[in-house]
């Protein structure tokens, strides 16, 4: 089996299943209560939230957890919103982001919210000087994700930055699910006001993620009921996973350091493998994320090449993994390149630390021998 479907969910590594199972097991209190098997949760949460914090070059109070990157984007969109509402309700995004950001800024316009969406260029990335142009004085929030899910353009996140800190009544949320671990990001240096990351993408688990929110920054809850993280996300803590996340996080952030030239390589691999192969056109830009590439094969269904490289044991994804069954066309490459045929037989390949070369020549070769087939079968069905 070749699992090139990353972008999707990552297996945890084993240390991180070991470290939940040991705190599942013997530190099951809830840290909320005064006892002592409370005490002792309380502690691993906080130590964790320190580890991340340090991780990310940030305090510990500006760190939240959360289930995941669905609602740490919502929680920050739709939290900045409200708590800013009074000020104006205008919003700036881009035509290319994650589903949970675009439906929670949908979700707002029902409240009177306007919405604004740049477009990006054919290499998915937006022209600062349309952000700053689109700027209000109603403009509470910008939210620009930091690596597309799709194809991997990384958006200039620095220079976003650097106009808004002209523009301190404006708050920036990036959603970096998929840049955390892949492609470096300061946070301070970047003047981020609300960051997103989720557990299960940096081989973490499911149902675990991170909401950094910058100290100063208020933002209303989704959840009500009880005095969890400081009021901002109710609920009691996922001690076990939030554990678990730290160390997932701290080894990935490590593999980073050690092995993004070989992940690097890969990608060059497979990105000039497919450049040169008939009928295959590539979506992502050569400079982007070193894990990420998508392809089109116009004519061809991402569906019938995404099963006959599963029959092969190869398994990637079409289009964004919270999107691929509603069986749509890739709003980003549509967004790249406003060409139906390209966007509608996208297939992704996403990569890991745990991937190697070898595997990415099987890929290709499965790729060109499947599209070769079936390109042969269309033209005797005509």
């Amino acid at each position: 089996m070749i699992y090139f479907d990353n972008s999707a969910t990552t297996k945890p590594y084993p240390e991180v299943i070991e470290s939940f199972m040991k705190v599942t097991s013997d530190y099951f209190g809830n840290p909320s209560s005064l006892h002592g098997l409370g005490v002792q949760s309380e502690k691993l949460l906080s130590a964790a939230r320190k580890q991340i914090a340090d991780l990310l070059k940030v305090k510990s109070s500006e760190i939240y957890f959360t289930s995941g990157g669905t609602e740490g984007n919502n929680l920050a969109i739709k939290g900045a919103a409200h708590s800013q509402g009074n000020r104006g309700k205008h919003i700036i995004t881009t035509a290319i982001e994650h589903p949970s950001v675009e439906d929670a800024c949908q979700s707002l316009t029902r409240m009177g919210y306007e919405i604004t969406y740049l477009p990006v260029n054919e290499f998915g990335q937006i022209d600062v000087t349309d952000l700053k142009n689109a700027l209000r004085e109603d403009t509470i929030l910008v939210s620009v994700m930091h690596v597309n899910n799709e194809v991997g353009s990384i958006q200039p996140i620095a220079e976003v930055g650097k106009l808004l800190k002209q523009y301190p009544n404006v708050l920036f949320h990036v959603d970096n699910v998929q840049g955390t671990g892949k492609v470096s990001l300061s946070l301070r240096e970047a003047n981020v006001d609300l960051c997103t990351i989720s557990g299960h993408k940096v081989h973490g688990l499911k149902g675990t993620g991170i909401l950094y929110v910058r100290e100063g920054v208020r933002v209303d809850p989704l959840f009500h009921g009880g005095n969890q993280e400081t009021k901002i996300r109710s609920g009691t803590e996922n001690v076990a996973g939030i554990v678990a996340l730290s160390k997932a996080l701290r080894i990935s952030m490590n593999n980073q350091l050690l092995y993004h030239d070989k992940l690097q390589q890969i990608k060059t691999y497979l990105y000039k493998g497919l450049k040169e192969m008939d009928g295959v056109l590539v979506n992502s830009p050569e400079e982007g994320a070193p894990h990420i590439v998508n392809f089109s094969v116009p004519g061809l269904k991402s569906e019938v090449l995404l099963h006959a490289l599963e029959s092969e044991g190869i398994y990637v994804s079409t289009t964004s993994a919270c999107s691929s069954k509603k069986r749509t066309v890739s709003k980003t490459v549509d967004a790249m390149f406003h060409h139906s045929a390209r966007s509608e037989s996208v297939i992704r390949i996403s990569t890991t630390y745990g991937n190697e070369l070898e595997e990415a020549k099987q890929v290709l070769a499965a790729i060109q021998k499947i599209v070769a087939n079936l390109e042969k079968i269309m033209r005797v069905a005509k």
